[in-house]
């Protein structure tokens, strides 16, 4: 079992940055992919970032791509979503997932494990 718990979100203005953790426990993170999604209201919850557990290969949605950035610190049990240049619609709950399957990353059906989300709030 892992238990995942994300923190880092907030009410931010248009243009703002935040940057949102996701610490892992009950089992070493390194062996796991993990993914970041997000859910509007109202809305399916849609992929938002993932990497790898080998080789940090990273993949992002078209619509967080080059304002989005995925990282883990395996020596902490920790990932990370920098979100700069918010936009509006990137307001949402933004949920942290693990798995250890090593295909379709991007699709929430991989995912076996989730955190309780955080709540984004991007006022224009």
């Amino acid at each position: 079992q892992v238990q995942l718990v994300e923190s880092g979100g907030g009410l931010v203005q248009a243009g703002d940055s935040l940057r949102l953790s996701c610490t892992a426990s009950g089992r070493t993170m390194s062996y796991y992919a993990m993914g970041w999604f997000r859910q509007a209201p109202g809305k399916a919850r849609d992929f938002v970032a993932a990497i790898r557990s080998s080789f940090d290969s990273t993949y992002y949605s078209d619509s967080v791509k080059g304002r989005f950035s995925i990282s883990r610190d395996n020596a902490k049990n920790t990932v990370y979503l920098q979100m700069n240049s918010l936009k509006p619609e990137d307001t949402a709950v933004y949920y942290c997932a693990a798995t250890r399957k090593i295909v379709q990353v991007t699709t929430r059906a991989a995912y076996d494990y989730w955190g309780q989300g955080t709540q984004v709030t991007v006022s224009s």
